[in-house]
């Protein structure tokens, strides 16, 4: 499989991403232990968290996620096979939140204590804090990476204009640059980073691996009228953002290239992704082995000039 460059990290990774926001939520530490397998042996090696995974369920403090990768890695011996992505910034409580440095040199040890290793390939900031200034942030990370913990830093949830003072703060003054962007960015969710993140990303060559790239599920074509939006528990919420005359439109796109290709709709949703200019890999989480297995063969899935078209005009 061809690996891809994140940015001009040195990190190469598979273009799909597991999104490890499920292990210990929905998906209990065994589940968690399968899809990791399945994943790696689909030909996956990058597998995101966060420190604050998965903080807004009740009786959760923030680090469950982390804490199964790092049993998985442990037990598994499989630290050097993979690319390890974490956050640090979402607030996980009053106390710890935040991009400064004092709480960015904590929260690492935190994450690296969870993850059973002694570096981060990939470190994010999880979401902008306009309280802090980005030399502040960056200052941290240089120092993370002169020690050693950290090998490679990336951005989420970043406008354009804080990332590019934020680029602009690690020229002038040596600190590690963004390497990587995580936006929300799928077929439906398209406007709002292509109008200014994408071109910067492509100017300063900074690798993007969005999440959502299946709409919270909707691109999988379960949801297609009120009666399936009972199946599941976050169906309301995606019932009122993407069930409308523009979401159903899409799926109808999707339905036709899936016909095409014989594949599913989350197959083609991903891999339109995948085919961007720009775009590096989605993020896909999977709760069970045989969702991991639906969204594979994403991986393989070439899409034509014809199949973008439709999908481009079904979105537009």
């Amino acid at each position: 499989m061809q690996q891809r460059e994140l940015g001009r990290s040195g990190l190469h990774i598979a273009p799909l991403v597991l999104g490890g926001n499920v292990f210990g939520w929905t998906a209990d530490e065994a589940t968690s232990f399968q899809i990791l397998d399945a994943f790696v042996a689909g030909g996956g090696n990058a597998i995101d968290t966060a420190d604050g995974y998965s903080v807004w369920v009740p009786g959760h403090v923030g680090g469950e996620s982390e804490t199964v990768i790092g049993k998985w890695l442990k037990q598994r011996g499989r630290r050097d096979d993979v690319v390890i992505a974490t956050k640090v910034g979402w607030e996980v409580n009053t106390e710890n939140k935040g991009l400064a440095k004092n709480y960015i040199l904590r929260a690492v040890e935190g994450s690296l204590k969870r993850l059973q290793t002694d570096y981060i390939d990939l470190y994010q900031s999880h979401k902008d804090d306009p309280t802090v200034p980005v030399e502040e942030t960056l200052e941290a990370y240089a120092q993370l990476v002169k020690e050693g913990k950290v090998r490679a830093i990336g951005a989420s949830n970043f406008s354009a204009e804080r990332l590019r003072e934020s680029l602009a703060a690690s020229e002038a003054h040596g600190f590690p640059r963004y390497q990587s962007l995580q936006p929300l960015y799928n077929l439906y969710d398209r406007a709002e980073f292509e109008k200014e993140l994408l071109p910067l990303c492509r100017q300063e060559n900074i690798g993007v691996i969005p999440y959502y790239g299946l709409a919270s599920g909707f691109l999988t074509g379960k949801y297609r009228s009120a009666a399936d939006l009972q199946k599941s528990p976050r169906g309301g919420g995606v019932g009122q953002k993407y069930l409308n005359e523009r979401g159903l439109r899409i799926l109808k796109g999707l339905d036709a290239v899936a016909a095409r290709q014989q594949a599913t709709p989350a197959q083609v949703a991903l891999a339109w992704i995948m085919a961007q200019p720009g775009l590096t890999a989605p993020i896909a989480s999977a709760t069970s082995v045989a969702q991991l297995h639906e969204l594979l063969p994403a991986l393989q899935l070439q899409l034509s000039a014809e199949d973008v078209a439709t999908l481009d005009k079904a979105s537009a």
